[in-house]
């Protein structure tokens, strides 16, 4: 009986130690949105209506400012956020803007650009 007991207390201390790896979900990246370069900023399409996704790779994780711009070089839309490295995937909401050509850039916290692309809103 005190095998038996011994036994048991066993089993359960060692499923009790062992290691349960947790898998997080990595977002996985389309063709349209895939990067080659270690930095930079790539749209799905450069025709949006209200909102389309987008693709902002960074070697390091940091903080960035996205901006938009218009095309007379005003900052339209700016947004404070931060990225871990490699791929971000995120949607980009135009439907406050006018139809008109814009760039989308990102920089990092010393103002230096890292990405920027155009797109149209129509």
């Amino acid at each position: 009986m005190k095998k038996l007991g011994l036994i048991l207390v066993t089993s359960i201390l060692l499923a009790g130690c062992t290691k349960h790896d947790i898998v997080t979900p990595v977002p996985t990246t389309n063709a349209e949105l895939k990067i080659a370069n270690s930095i930079g900023i790539k749209l799905q399409t450069v025709f949006v209506t209200n909102e389309v996704a987008m693709n902002i790779k960074s070697d390091v994780a940091q903080p960035i400012t996205i901006r938009i711009i218009d095309i007379s070089n005003r900052v339209v839309s700016k947004e404070t956020m931060n990225v871990i490295a490699g791929d971000n995937i995120l949607k980009v909401y135009t439907t406050a803007l006018p139809s008109s050509a814009y760039r989308i850039g990102f920089y990092d916290v010393k103002g230096n650009q890292l990405g920027i692309t155009d797109f149209n809103k129509l």
